[in-house]
């Protein structure tokens, strides 16, 4: 079996895509990506491998507002106000 790795160019294409898909659509990026994929007969597992960081960070802050993801968990100093 080969596996080939998306190229650099591929990955920031397919961001581009679906950032436009975002806009002018007015959806969030995990519909976007869904979307994109169906209507191109595109396989999720093909587009998983060509989401930036940037675009997985966009796609889990979205996830964490729809409480599909845990929020992180972050400590903060108990601050008094006067």
């Amino acid at each position: 079996m080969h596996i080939v790795m998306p190229q650099k160019k591929e990955i920031s294409q397919f961001s581009l895509q679906i950032e436009q898909f975002v806009r002018d659509k007015n959806i969030p990026y995990i519909e976007a990506v869904v979307m994109f994929c169906e209507e191109r007969d595109f396989e999720l597992e093909v587009a998983a491998k060509l989401i930036s960081g940037t675009l997985k960070a966009k796609i889990k802050m979205e996830a964490e507002k729809l409480n599909c993801l845990p929020k992180p968990k972050t400590r903060k100093l108990p601050i008094k106000c006067k």
